[in-house]
Formats: C-alpha cells, sequence, structure tokens
C-alpha cells in the first residue's frame, strides 16, 4: 500500500453534504500499517460511494501528525491506545480537530475517539456495512438518545452555531428540548447562545406530510412513503423531513418507520397547520377540530409552501401528501 493511494473522486452519499458543525466532511485517511492492507483495502471499497476522496496512508510514526490538517477524518486501523498516543498532541480546539475513528484488523469494533458529533460518529455507523460494532461514547448517543447534531443531519440540515450543541445537547438527555421550529426567511432573531440553529442543505428537497389513525404500524407507514416518493419520481435522498402533527409527533410505528429510512420528523402545531390547510376535504376538521394533517404539514414544512401532491391514502391507516 503506498503512501496517500487514492480513490473515490466523486460526490455522493450523506458526507457530500454540510457536517453538522457547518463545515464539509468529505475526505478521509486511512491508516493501516502493513499487515492490515486487506483491512483497510476493504474500507476503502465500502465506503467510496459515500465520501468524496479515501486515502490508503501506510502507518509510521509520524503518520498522523504529517496529514494532520488535510483530511476531515482518519480511521486508523491500528490499537485505540496507539491512535491516541499518535493524535493526542495534535489537538486543539473541538470545533476544528478533524475526527478519529479506530477500527481493529478484524473489523469488531469501529470506536470513535474524537470528533464524535463532528463526523466520527457517522463513520463508525458507516463502518457496521463491514460487520463491525460502532462504540459510541457521546452523551447522548450513549444514553440512546438523538443529539441535536444527529436530528441536524436526519433533517437534511447543519448546525450553524455548533457551540451551541453543548447546552441544547444536555437538554436532549434531560428531555427537556422542545421540538425544532421552523423560522421562514426573511426575517431576524435574537437568540442567546443555548439556541441551536441549523440551515437546511441544497435547495430543493421535499417533505412527506404524514397523518394516520392511532396505532398505524411501521410497514405501513414505509409503503406509504414509497408510495408517495413513486409518485413524484423521488428517492429517499430527495427528502428533507417527515412533516406531521403535534397530536402525532408521539406515533410508535410513524418514529420507527422514520428511524428505519434515518429521516427526521418535525411536527407542526394545531394552529399553524390551520394556516397552511390543504384543499382536500378531510372530517378531522368536523370531529376534533384538527385540519387534515397530511397536506397542512407538506406545505407547512415545504420549503415554498407549496403542495406537490396531494393527500394519498395506504390502507385506512396512513395518508400522506408532498410538499416542497
Amino acid at each position: 500500500m503506498s503512501d496517500t493511494e487514492n480513490t473515490n473522486e466523486e460526490t455522493s452519499g450523506h458526507c457530500s453534504t454540510p457536517d453538522s458543525d457547518g463545515e464539509v466532511a468529505t475526505e478521509i485517511a486511512v491508516i493501516a500499517p502493513e499487515h492490515a492492507d486487506d483491512t483497510a483495502d476493504n474500507i476503502q471499497t465500502t465506503l467510496a460511494s459515500a465520501y468524496d476522496r479515501i486515502d490508503l496512508i501506510e502507518y509510521h510514526t509520524d503518520a498522523f501528525a504529517d496529514h494532520w490538517g488535510v483530511y476531515d477524518c482518519f480511521i486508523g486501523v491500528l490499537p485505540s491506545d496507539t491512535v491516541t498516543q499518535q493524535t493526542a498532541p495534535l489537538l486543539d480546539d473541538k470545533w476544528d480537530d478533524p475526527a478519529v475513528v479506530v477500527i481493529d484488523s478484524n473489523l469488531t469494533w469501529a470506536i470513535p475517539i474524537t470528533g464524535g458529533h463532528h463526523g466520527a460518529n457517522q463513520v463508525a455507523d458507516d463502518l457496521t456495512a463491514l460487520g463491525a460494532v460502532p462504540a459510541m461514547t457521546t452523551a447522548s448517543e450513549a444514553a440512546g438518545k438523538q443529539g441535536v447534531e444527529t436530528r441536524a443531519k436526519a433533517l437534511n440540515s447543519h448546525v450553524i452555531n455548533g457551540k451551541s450543541t453543548v447546552a441544547t445537547n444536555l437538554a436532549v438527555l434531560d428531555e427537556t428540548l422542545d421540538p425544532v421550529s421552523r423560522i421562514d426567511d426573511p426575517t431576524a432573531v435574537i437568540a442567546d447562545q443555548s439556541v441551536t440553529v441549523l440551515n437546511r442543505n441544497g435547495n430543493d428537497g421535499i417533505v412527506l406530510g404524514t397523518g394516520s389513525v392511532s396505532g398505524a404500524d411501521t410497514s405501513q407507514f414505509l409503503t406509504a412513503w414509497e408510495r408517495a416518493l413513486s409518485t413524484v419520481e423521488c428517492t429517499w435522498d430527495d427528502v428533507d423531513f417527515i412533516a406531521t402533527g403535534t397530536r402525532k409527533e408521539t406515533e410508535p410505528g410513524l418514529l420507527a418507520a422514520a428511524n428505519d429510512v434515518n429521516v427526521g420528523v418535525i411536527s407542526f402545531c394545531k394552529e399553524t397547520l390551520f394556516e397552511f390547510e390543504g384543499p382536500t376535504p378531510s372530517r378531522s376538521k368536523e370531529l376534533i377540530g384538527w385540519p387534515g394533517i397530511a397536506e397542512a404539514s407538506a406545505i407547512a414544512g415545504g420549503r415554498n409552501h407549496e403542495l406537490l401532491v396531494e393527500k394519498l391514502k395506504y390502507d385506512e391507516a396512513v395518508t400522506v401528501a408532498v410538499g416542497q
């Protein structure tokens, strides 16, 4: 394996968009000793379609130091103590330092060492494709909760003010963080340092507005969403998030389905949904005083507040509309 043996020049996958701290995490260095060449090659081949560049670098004492600042993330196919000793003197600021992941040559464990919320957790999760178990130690993930950086990725957005996530992730742990709010531009907002600001990636994503009967199961949501996507000839890569009403935001089947496709969920209150009420009559307005959730949430969540597809009903259980 030669030093900086290059790879893949295409831009695709989740890492071609801004990372959660506002930076672009697209370039990875896999540092491995000669005896782990096969493992390094396997990592490069498996992750090639998700990152712009993956270089293989043969390990030597100064391998990390020689390439520090060149890559967004390092994967060390090395013992964790070796990687720690080699990278610790190079660390300066958690918001600027590259992410570092350790994986053993048998592809058993993928351990984020630094930059968990800035690329390392995502890379470790990607390595599950090789059978590795990601060992997440960031507080929110260790507690089985979705930190704000993870939420940002699921909502096809990125964090603008990274230092605010210290406070908001503590609120995640305490279960006191409110749902993500939407503010349309142009506007001016005054916020303190504990408010995390997310900017959407790209300019043309769609939103799947979703309503359901109570108890609709995961497969019903997934099938309904897939049918809606086929109607507009889109894929999950085109979806910004799932939108619904606050009365449905804890629906287990909806949350499980969204988790299966790694897409975030945003919920809107009744007043907001009335503001963006869709054209299709809904009995829920007469029966419970709510507008039709699918169309209204699709319009409310869409970048342009436009309804691309009126509500579609699946299995008398789930309704879906497409907004943009």
